[in-house]
């Protein structure tokens, strides 16, 4: 793991004014700590602004960046105009990150290094954002130097940072299905329905929107939580009041990328 450390910072080392596409999360702000740690001034982070990402995580993502003493940028993104986009075809997460790509490749001008937080594990799932980066010339160098998730949680805590046991994050498109049409007033749903979660208590959640079911995916611990008669009681008086008919509880639990495993069927 310090093997990796160190590469990471060499790889730092070989770049000059560096921009991170910065989210708040935890591989985000490690990579933003290490950078500024070896660029100093050098490094300006910018966070993504558009309705598919929650807007506590914008506002968290300002305080760590101004905790870490870092230059922060905000810029507005529009993929709910794009209708491939809307579409919500295997290839959505690719019109998504070449549109927040090219916005932030413009808005750094010439002479600075893009860089993004995806880490080596990220390799294993399915990423098409990954080829909108390579396209734009955006580096991930978390993945070349190998670390991953579990690496940077362990390092993040050694630094004393405070994401280091921050729950993993995704946008908010992520929780429809290949094929059903994203729409904000459903993109609004499932964000509050999730924070109705997390304010009862739930660290980790996805609501996942299927029409007129949401299925909640939380970690095993939680599972036993939500089927109490006092939760379950709130829970489905809420997310009856924002519109879902039927209320599912997933007993596989929380995983990333669980909607992907429709991909070959689609």
């Amino acid at each position: 793991m310090i093997e990796k450390l160190q590469k990471l910072h060499e790889i730092l080392m070989s770049m000059e004014n560096v921009v991170i596409a910065y989210s708040g999360g935890l591989d985000s702000s490690f990579l933003l700590r290490v950078a500024s740690d070896v660029l100093g001034s050098k490094v300006v982070a910018v966070t993504a602004n558009s309705l598919i990402h929650p807007r506590k995580e914008i506002e968290e993502a300002k305080i760590i960046a101004m905790r870490l003493g870092v230059r922060h940028k905000i810029i507005e993104i529009h993929e709910l105009s794009n209708p491939k986009f809307l579409n919500n075809s295997k290839d959505r997460c690719y019109w998504c990150k070449r549109e927040m790509y090219g916005e932030l490749v413009n808005s750094a001008g010439k002479g600075n290094d893009i860089i993004d937080g995806t880490n080596y594990d990220d390799l294993n799932d399915f990423r098409p954002g990954l080829r909108a980066a390579s396209e734009l010339g955006v580096r991930s160098p978390l993945i070349e130097a190998m670390l991953t998730k579990e690496d940077i949680r362990n390092l993040s805590k050694d630094m004393g940072l405070e994401t280091w046991n921050k729950p993993s994050l995704s946008c908010l498109a992520t929780r429809f299905p290949y094929g059903m049409k994203i729409t904000k007033d459903n993109i609004a749903r499932v964000d509050k329905a999730e924070e109705f979660l997390k304010d009862l208590g739930i660290i980790q959640v996805r609501v996942r929107h299927h029409d007129t079911i949401a299925r909640i995916e939380v970690m095993d611990m939680d599972i036993g939580k939500l089927t109490g008669k006092d939760f379950r009681e709130k829970i489905v008086m809420y997310f009856k009041e924002l519109g879902y008919l039927y209320i599912t509880i997933d007993f596989e639990g929380y995983r990333t990328g669980s909607m992907n495993k429709i991909i070959k069927e689609y």
